[in-house]
């Protein structure tokens, strides 16, 4: 028998869905302050986190001591419209989190899988830990770039490897992702010491209630479910 999901938290405002995924997340970052002295908040592309980034971005936190990173990359420098680097920065390294350190996945080298080393070495060198995570959800129930289907999506889900940054190659006839990938991997999130998972939408709410449902060594949702991970599901209809 699988665990159990963790209950969908509903906000009725968009700005109060944002408010709390970035006060969980900034929780998160000042305890781990407290605790060591130092923070890593790993976060998503796409356009849902945003408002997230802005909020958090405003938030009395010794900046300086935190380094931002981010939980999936595709394969292109932050020139590229495509880079999910160019967003993070736009939306949350600004005011106060300016002060922050920024640990790219993205690094120019050979080939995809080189880059993925040189990401896992980085983040190693910051303690191997993510402190808080925010994590989007794609409608095929892909998490970070754990997508169905991939040749990577068994060694990504893996519960007993290491924490570290694998490539993932693009799809092949038409399947998602259409570039190739840097990605975290479950041991990443089932370590971490606060995942926020937020969710837009009525579809991407039934896409979760059915991915929690499903098979762990295949579906992400239901793998970061049976690993138990420190998650909050935090959804809203529209942010």
């Amino acid at each position: 028998m699988g665990e159990s999901p963790p209950a969908i938290e509903t906000f009725a405002d968009g700005g109060d869905w944002a408010d709390a995924c970035a006060a969980r997340l900034t929780d998160a970052l000042a305890a781990a302050l407290a605790d060591s002295g130092k923070a890593v908040f790993a976060g998503s592309g796409g356009s849902t986190p945003a408002p997230i980034y802005r909020r958090m971005a405003q938030t009395n936190l010794d900046w300086s001591r935190v380094a931002v990173t981010l939980i999936d990359e595709r394969y292109v420098p932050e020139t590229s419209p495509e880079s999910n680097a160019a967003l993070l920065k736009q939306t949350l390294l600004t005011g106060p989190a300016a002060a922050a350190r920024f640990v790219p996945l993205f690094h120019p080298a050979v080939t995809v899988d080189r880059a993925a080393a040189l990401a896992a070495h980085a983040l190693a060198a910051e303690g191997g830990k993510l402190d808080a995570v925010l994590l989007g959800m794609g409608e095929d129930g892909h998490i970070c770039s754990m997508f169905p289907d991939s040749p990577t999506l068994r060694t990504l889900l893996s519960p007993a490897l290491r924490p570290t940054v694998l490539g993932v190659p693009h799809g092949r006839d038409g399947a998602a992702p259409s570039l190739e990938r840097l990605s975290i991997n479950l041991p990443y999130l089932m370590t971490a010491r606060r995942v926020v998972l937020a969710l837009t939408g009525a579809p991407k709410r039934a896409v979760f209630e059915r991915e929690a449902a499903g098979d762990p060594p295949t579906q992400p949702i239901a793998a970061l479910i049976a690993a138990k991970a420190p998650l909050d599901v935090l959804w809203t209809e529209k942010a």
